[in-house]
């Protein structure tokens, strides 16, 4: 009995320091150099030529909501956890016109885009360099979508071609030349319509005067903003949103893949998926509230299927929720509370992973795959770069793999977990035939992830 209780103890033990793998010193190195599209048009790189890997989390309210202590402790979390972006806004959702930032200053002077209050921005300036120190870079927008297009928000409606360009120029100008922005045009709005040219010109104002940043634009759930944005010089890359009522590969279908396959080809991923902690579809007393292997089978679906890069999200986290405030979508905790959330943390294996092999050559790879039937909401993705391939296996079902279609000859088989980052060698065979992979546990959360790496590339260990 002693011998199956210091067993279990033991496991749960690893289990626990598994999942407390702290990134070591600043998440990225800001002397590679400016980002830039990879030659091949699928990835983002340092112009030295050093891998970057876009992993992101949301935090809206940043600026608006955060001191300068709070603010700190927050990035120093994310940079712990191995983020290497975070998604901030200046002009924020939440009456971020007419509530004050925590040192009591508005952004705008009479809510004008061409009045910005300097105070304002520089707390804005200090997140920002504060992120610099520790590595991160800023997904900036300039302004949140209710300040263009009110839908469901609080607006006002500030921007219009003209003042829109102005403001585009100024925040572009302010922020040039900072080592660590990317810029993120919209906020969760569609960008057709009317909408259409204050967005570009918005973008086409930054752009006139920023030759050092990248440019997305962050449209509303089930888009991307390739539908209206593609043939846009200032579109470097395509942000897709499948946001928070989807549990089924078919959102993936329905935006990623097709993304995948445009010309001009671009860098394509899912800028918000579901959020750790947010009641899925909103309705938490029918349908629960999504948990670590929703925002883990999330990412692995966008990474696998072509996605350069991955975006977490909290739902407390995002509007950086304290007691005081009230809750937006019955949000649950306060912020500090879910900062520590396992699938927080289960996103310093993702990176691990994906650093772990040549990132820029990989390609999404479904054809290794021969399962006659996957359910959407069990559904097996392929990857594959040069000498390797990634399966990820959401629930435990056997994958049927088509060896020969990996062009080499003797692979070396590995099982990496993405719930602990452990990893464990199976086998080396030779490719030959159809072979059966199926994880030892199944069911939702057992999701596994099969490597194969061609024998002949010395890889080491996945994740390591």
């Amino acid at each position: 009995m002693k011998r199956i209780l210091l067993l279990f103890v033991l496991g749960v033990f690893l289990n626990v320091n598994a999942q407390e793998i702290i990134w070591q010193g600043p998440s990225v190195n800001f002397r590679n150099g400016k980002l830039k599209v990879s030659a091949n048009k699928r990835f983002l790189e340092f112009e030295n030529g050093a891998n970057f890997f876009y992993l992101a989390d949301t935090g809206w309210e940043l600026f608006h909501r955060l001191t300068k202590q709070d603010a700190d402790k927050y990035l120093e979390n994310r940079r712990q956890k191995g983020f290497t972006v975070i998604q901030a806004v200046a002009l924020a959702e939440l009456d971020g016109l007419n509530t004050p930032n925590m040192k009591g200053e508005k952004p705008l002077v009479d809510n004008d885009p061409a009045q910005p209050n300097e105070k304002y921005f520089a707390h804005v300036d200090w997140v920002i360099k504060k992120a610099e120190e520790k590595g991160i870079f800023i997904g900036l927008l300039p302004t949140w979508g209710d300040k263009v297009d009110k839908q469901w928000g609080i607006g006002p409606v500030i921007f219009n071609k003209e003042n829109a360009f102005q403001y585009g120029k100024w925040i572009g100008n302010r922020y040039k030349d900072y080592p660590n922005i990317i810029w993120i045009n919209g906020g969760d709005r569609q960008g057709g319509g009317a909408n259409f040219e204050v967005w570009n010109a918005l973008a086409t104002g930054i752009k006139s005067v920023d030759k050092n940043h990248l440019m997305t634009f962050h449209p509303w759930g089930g888009s991307s903003s390739s539908k209206w944005f593609q043939n846009q010089d200032w579109l470097d890359f395509n942000m897709m949103q499948t946001g928070h009522g989807e549990r089924s590969y078919a959102a993936y279908k329905k935006l990623l893949i097709p993304d995948y396959q445009l010309q001009p080809v671009k860098p394509t991923f899912n800028g918000e998926p579901r959020y750790e902690d947010h009641p899925h579809d909103w309705k938490p007393e029918i349908l629960g509230w999504f948990d670590e292997a929703d925002v883990r089978q999330a990412a692995y679906w966008n990474l696998f299927s072509g996605g350069f890069g991955h975006t977490y999200g909290c739902h407390a986290i995002w509007q950086m929720l304290t007691p005081e405030r009230a809750p937006v979508g019955f949000a649950r905790h306060t912020w500090y509370d879910d900062l520590d959330l396992p699938g927080a943390g289960d996103m310093i294996n993702v990176r691990r992973l994906m650093e772990s092999r040549p990132m820029t050559e990989r390609i999404p790879f479904q054809e290794l795959l021969t399962n006659d039937y996957m359910p959407e909401t069990d559904y097996i993705v392929a990857t594959k770069g040069k000498s390797y391939a990634f399966v990820y296996i959401p629930t435990g079902w056997a994958a049927n793999i088509n060896l020969e279609k990996l062009g080499w000859k003797q692979s070396v088989i590995w099982w990496y977990n993405p719930r602990t980052g452990e990893t464990t060698k199976l086998k080396e065979l030779a490719n030959s035939g159809i072979q059966e992979f199926k994880p030892t546990t199944s069911g939702r959360g057992n999701d596994w992830i099969l490597v194969i790496d061609n024998k002949e590339t010395n890889f080491g260990t996945p994740g390591k």
